[in-house]
């Protein structure tokens, strides 16, 4: 089990781990709150690559075609 503060990711700007925290991702005029990986010193957050260019782009194209 993995430890909630030791994602094994580093900040690139501070130097620091990141930890899991709760973020809102906006588009197009929606919020959508998500658990990601975030720089507690700079406010950094990590997306994973299956993130933006799978459940992102699903959702995407929903809101589009609304």
């Amino acid at each position: 089990m993995t430890n909630k503060n030791d994602s094994g990711w580093m900040c690139h700007n501070c130097r620091r781990p990141l930890q899991t925290a709760k973020v809102d991702i906006a588009y197009l005029g929606s919020a959508f709150p998500v658990e990601l990986f975030q720089c507690t010193t700079c406010g950094l957050v990590l997306i994973p690559e299956e993130l933006a260019t799978g459940r992102m782009a699903e959702a995407e194209k929903i809101l589009e075609d609304k």
